[in-house]
């Protein structure tokens, strides 16, 4: 029980330092209103787990880029083609994310 109060101490710890990040705080306002949304729209079980994972997944990619992007950051600060390619692809990861909801939303409501 112990381990496991812990482990949600961490996680607590991770959303508030995600919360720091304005990407993150953008994305988040944005899931409050698409979560209901979604859970409103879709019309059957699938369509909303589809709908609200979607969007829950972009938070998820989201703090892992931040995540990395931190890593990175304490590694050095100095200028390397490295560092950048990693901030990038982890960005391309978040934008593929958000794709990946506005394909979903689109062929489940269009």
């Amino acid at each position: 029980m112990r381990r496991t109060l812990k482990a949600a101490g961490y996680s607590l710890a991770g959303f508030k330092a995600a919360l720091s990040e304005a990407s993150f705080r953008l994305e988040l306002i944005l899931s409050l209103i698409l979560v209901p949304l979604g859970l409103y729209l879709g019309k059957s079980a699938v369509e909303r787990a589809m709908m609200v994972g979607s969007v829950i997944l972009v938070l998820v990619v989201e703090l892992l880029n931040s995540s990395i992007e931190a890593v990175v950051d304490r590694v050095s600060l100095e200028k390397h083609e490295l560092s950048r390619r990693a901030k990038d692809i982890g960005s391309a990861a978040v934008a593929l994310a958000i794709v990946n909801v506005v394909v979903i939303w689109l062929l489940l409501l269009v």
